[in-house]
């Protein structure tokens, strides 16, 4: 059975340039080319649950999220979520007692992989080690750092994610 699976919501990381209407949008995920790029071994299983940017994302757009975080056979999980929201889905599964058993790391971008120059490469291969590591919990992986759902927020100064409290 496996352990580590991608669990994908939408966000920024999966949008793609619509040139006929001169804006960004959602055609299909960009996962399994992402984890081939970079030689995942064994690739993750990738099931999307949604396409959805998270300004757009309502309370039953996240209990989508944590039912299928509590119905999936895997113990570790990566989600991809866009950034403006995604401390509100980690703070609802955080507040959901039966996923404690499980890690859940959701990660995301703050520009298209399709654009190129993203960070969404890095962040997902980050949010892939710490879900394969770290403890039970669930998580936010930006920036190279992981936090727990309970003491991060995205500086909307620097588009970078912080911890809430000063270490």
């Amino acid at each position: 059975m496996m352990t580590t699976a991608i669990l994908v919501t939408g966000g920024t990381l999966d949008k793609d340039y619509d040139a006929i209407r001169g804006e960004l949008g959602f055609a299909q995920t960009h996962l399994p080319k992402m984890l081939e790029t970079g030689r995942a071994i064994p690739a993750p299983e990738v099931e999307i649950l949604m396409l959805k940017d998270s300004l757009a994302m309502t309370e039953a757009d996240r209990q989508i999220i944590v039912e299928a975080c509590l119905n999936h056979p895997a113990s570790r999980l990566v989600i991809t979520h866009g950034t403006d929201t995604m401390t509100d889905t980690a703070k609802a599964l955080m507040e959901t007692s039966k996923l404690h058993v499980k890690t859940l790391v959701l990660t995301g971008a703050m520009r298209p992989w399709a654009l190129g120059r993203s960070d969404a490469d890095f962040n997902l291969g980050a949010a892939l080690m710490a879900a394969q590591t770290a403890p039970s919990g669930v998580y936010v992986c930006m920036n190279g750092q992981l936090f727990t759902a309970d003491d991060v927020q995205k500086n909307r100064q620097t588009g970078c994610f912080e911890p809430l409290t000063d270490a």
